[in-house]
């Protein structure tokens, strides 16, 4: 089966459809996503800005919760982002900021997932003030930011 004829069966599927035809539906799912992106963009941001130790030691308690947040804003995004995706799957494949998006993702997690390994813990406290925190803290706000444009072009292109 050829990936037009994948797209075009979720393009038919009646949930999907449902989300085109349903009066106010589809920028509602919009909204979520947007407030999926701002849990996950600024708890993930604060965490990077300690990281660079741009922001004190009165952060640190707070680092584990400001992790969850970002987890379960991601969790809104992803979820939202798919909704979205199936209504039009064809022409957002075929976006290069669609594209450009995605691999930016597979960036941001990349960089979290190395620093989680590099560091051995899951307890981010304990990579605080080391090279590698401010590496991946630096890379992480640079990611997100560039995610969020790309993510914004997609409606341009």
């Amino acid at each position: 089966m050829q990936l037009a004829s994948i797209f075009d069966w979720i393009e038919t599927l009646s949930a999907v459809r449902l989300i085109v035809i349903i009066p106010g539906l589809y920028p509602a799912i919009s909204a979520l996503h947007i407030l999926g992106i701002g849990l996950l963009v600024g708890s993930i941001v604060t965490v990077d800005l300690r990281l660079l130790n741009v922001l004190g030691h009165a952060f640190d308690d707070a680092l584990r919760s400001l992790v969850r947040i970002a987890l379960a804003g991601f969790f809104v995004a992803f979820t939202t982002g798919l909704l979205m995706l199936s209504v039009r799957i064809q022409q957002y494949t075929s976006n290069p900021a669609f594209l450009a998006k995605m691999l930016l993702l597979l960036c941001a997690g990349t960089n979290a997932i190395a620093l989680r390994f590099a560091t051995g813990s899951p307890d981010i406290r304990r990579i605080l003030n080391t090279r590698r925190a401010r590496i991946a803290g630096g890379l992480s706000i640079g990611i997100w930011v560039s995610t969020v444009f790309s993510g914004r072009w997609i409606a341009f292109l």
